[in-house]
């Protein structure tokens, strides 16, 4: 798959933007602060209905206008599909072949993107939620109920945590309510889990040759889930129910000591080993970077494996950040088969032949000439 065209309206610093791009590498040239990464941001927003950046979205909409629209043209097989996304003080509203999506839900996956930027080289040695967001808009893109199940399941949370709070300041004493939530709770949760599991499956299938491959056959890459319960990846959502259902017994009182909920898939994490040790804690910044880039080159191939097409690559301000023999592997990998967009300052240090190849684009104050 590939954006054919892509339309901006009071987007950040694009008051209107119409632009065409080449089906294989397209590179964005520009000092920061001139638009660069927001053209990144809105193929993300296209694909996701909402920013990598900020969870603020009053932020993408242009300083004194009322909204914010995103209009794509994607490639996919032999289709050409409309996508687009209005953003405005009203909410969101997503649009799918020109028809309005009740749920952001369906809409996902109508495009597929992985994107590359500085901030993922921490996702081995960042906070857990980094990791958590990680295996949530990836896993959303290939299999959309489960954004609907992560929905509810967050929704749920809040109400629940709100209950917990109140049992702890003793202005409610009733249990019922908090075993009805906990019930409900349960019930997305285990989904989640069991989703989860299989995707880091289908995820150690391709990152472990990845790895293996870019540390020159050095280095063994293993990607474990760290759940808040005992449980191991083979269990089924049945199984997983009563699990979460005994703990859940068993650790009410310190909720309620607490006033939050303390296990759930909320809390989890993934844990990366590089030659059976902890590369978080023990990893070299080399190790650390290579298990990045093998997670998100896994992330193409598995997208691919799924829906049978290649998703769409975002490499934001990343090549520089990685040494020449990683940015050759990268671009290697994705040489002929992925559309991709590099947005960078100079190309100046990037000696790939990708790259001479490229259609370039520059960017200066929201306005961008080829």
């Amino acid at each position: 798959m590939h954006i054919e065209r892509l339309d901006l309206r009071n987007y950040r610093n694009y008051e209107k933007l119409s632009i065409s791009f080449d089906d294989k590498i397209n590179v964005i040239i520009g000092e920061n602060a001139q638009g660069k990464t927001n053209l990144m941001e809105a193929i993300y927003v296209l694909a996701f209905t909402k920013s990598h950046r900020t969870s603020h979205e009053k932020e993408l909409i242009q300083w004194d206008q009322e909204y914010a629209k995103i209009e794509g043209r994607v490639k996919k097989r032999n289709n050409s599909l409309p996508l687009e996304i209005v953003i405005s003080s009203k909410g969101k509203k997503a649009k799918l072949n020109h028809l309005e999506q009740k749920r952001l839900s369906d809409y996902i996956g109508a495009i597929n993107v992985v994107m590359f930027a500085p901030e993922d080289l921490t996702l081995v040695k960042g906070p857990p939620q980094i990791r958590r967001r990680f295996i949530d808009m990836e896993l959303g893109q290939i299999q959309p109920t489960y954004i609907y199940h992560l929905g509810q399941y967050q929704r749920i949370l809040k109400q629940r945590n709100n209950l917990l709070k109140q049992m702890q300041r003793r202005d409610k004493t009733d249990r019922t309510m908090l075993e009805v939530l906990s019930a409900q709770l349960i019930e997305h949760a285990s989904i989640i889990l069991e989703k989860r599991f299989i995707f880091l499956e289908l995820l150690k299938k391709w990152a472990s040759p990845i790895h293996h491959g870019i540390s020159r056959g050095l280095e063994k890459l293993e990607i474990k889930y760290n759940a808040t319960i005992e449980v191991s990846e083979a269990e089924n959502k049945e199984k997983i129910d009563t699990i979460y259902t005994k703990k859940f017994q068993e650790i009410q009182e310190k909720e309620i000591e607490r006033g939050t909920t303390l296990i759930g898939p909320h809390r989890d994490d993934l844990k990366f080993q590089v030659n059976d040790k902890d590369v978080q804690t023990y990893g070299s910044q080399g190790q650390q970077r290579t298990t990045a880039l093998s997670l998100k080159l896994a992330e193409i191939e598995l997208i691919n494996n799924e829906v049978g097409e290649y998703p769409i690559l975002l490499l934001d301000d990343v090549l520089s950040e990685l040494d020449d023999y990683r940015q050759s592997h990268l671009l290697n990998t994705i040489q002929g088969k992925v559309q991709t967009f590099v947005s960078t300052t100079s190309v100046e240090g990037i000696n790939h032949e990708t790259l001479k190849k490229a259609e370039l684009f520059r960017v200066s104050g929201g306005n961008i000439e080829s």
